[in-house]
């Protein structure tokens, strides 16, 4: 898996999105992906969006393949003095270790074009990667994923996360989601061993991620990519 991973990343390209008609962009494909798992109902919009997305803490970042967006993930980085997020609104105890001065990254509404997943890229790893590559950009301590029962394996596989809450009703999803926690800074090196396509790809640079510096957040680094 990791050699396709590796693959992908040759073809793939991830940018931050902050623009008006880049994040609608998002807000279509995760209709359109969210729609087609049964995880929302219809809606004449055609796109799935929420104040969360206008938060000076939010960090926007697609994956576009050859040129086409392909999936996308949705940032939140928790501290002490900004301790809102999406998941935190729902599992409010999960966030004591920020009042404590530990950062937190809360990734959200995680998606793939499901047109494009038919074509055996592996996204859902490309995506992974936004996560984890933040992790070590921000300097984060604690993070976060809340998913549905099914994908609880493969998170624990993968990526070391171990259950924190049980479920619960999650933001107009029709679904419930389950908490799961990583200590990033402990399971780093184990998921990195596991799966090096996950972090820092130096041979490829478009696998490099420009994330941007915010005041808010215990950065290493305001201008260099993870």
């Amino acid at each position: 898996m990791n050699e396709q991973v590796l693959a992908a990343l040759r073809a793939c390209r991830y940018r931050i999105v902050s623009d008006e008609a880049g994040l609608e962009e998002i807000r279509r494909l995760r209709y359109k992906g969210y729609l087609a798992e049964r995880s929302i109902d219809p809606d004449e919009s055609g796109i799935m969006s929420d104040a969360f997305d206008d938060m000076d803490n939010c960090v926007n970042v697609a994956v576009d393949l050859d040129g086409t967006l392909c999936a996308a993930v949705r940032l939140h980085l928790v501290t002490k003095d900004f301790p809102h997020s999406p998941t935190l609104t729902v599992f409010p105890e999960a966030g004591i270790e920020a009042e404590h001065g530990q950062t937190i990254l809360d990734p959200t509404r995680f998606v793939v074009d499901p047109d494009a997943r038919l074509q055996g890229v592996p996204l859902h790893f490309l995506a992974l990667r936004i996560p984890m590559l933040a992790t070590i950009f921000y300097d984060v301590d604690i993070a976060l994923a809340p998913v549905r029962k099914e994908h609880v394996a493969f998170y624990s596989r993968y990526l070391r996360y171990t259950p924190m809450i049980g479920p619960r009703s999650y933001l107009g999803l029709k679904k419930p989601l389950q908490l799961l926690r990583a200590d990033v800074k402990d399971q780093r090196t184990a998921v990195l061993a596991r799966m090096p396509a996950l972090g820092p790809v130096s041979e490829i640079p478009q696998a490099a991620i420009p994330f941007p510096g915010l005041w808010n957040v215990r950065s290493k680094s305001k201008s260099d990519a993870a």
